[in-house]
């Protein structure tokens, strides 16, 4: 695999069913398959209805890769970009596509008139957290997360 086969675009509506399939394959690596509570259709209808976006990497027009975001508020920030899900087919890491991913996401952050970006890395997942620490992303250890599943 040579990087300059490798294409990051805008996710369109066909891509949805690779989106997830993506998600899953996160949900597995990070040990909670059996959190994920949705399915695609849901996934479907939340894209159409622009409750997220996402970029995706492809190679050879097969989706290998995304970021699945959407727009918030940070109080005291402005408008922030939350990154959900990050993920690269298992036998696609440590090549570079992440990085084409994550440079795309943060120019579309930057074009668009985003004052940060924000997103959460599991304290055990070490090759993230040396990803996010080479691209100098500051990482909060004191903010402890909070949520309530209805």
């Amino acid at each position: 695999m040579s990087l300059d086969s490798i294409n990051v675009r805008t996710a369109r509506p066909e891509d949805i069913s690779s989106i997830f399939s993506l998600v899953k394959e996160l949900a597995i690596y990070e040990h909670a398959e059996h959190e994920v509570l949705i399915d695609e259709d849901y996934y479907r209808e939340a894209f159409t209805n622009r409750i997220f976006e996402a970029i995706v990497a492809t190679d050879n027009d097969r989706i290998i890769g995304m970021c699945l975001y959407y727009t918030t508020f940070s109080t005291w920030k402005g408008k922030m970009l939350y990154l959900e899900d990050f993920v690269v087919k298992e036998a696609y890491r440590q090549k570079g596509v992440g990085q084409l991913l994550y440079d795309k996401l943060v120019g579309i952050a930057k074009a668009e008139g985003y004052k940060l970006m924000k997103w959460q890395v599991l304290d055990w997942n070490e090759p993230a957290i040396k990803f996010y620490e080479k691209n100098q992303a500051s990482i909060e250890k004191e903010w402890w997360n909070c949520k309530i599943i209805f």
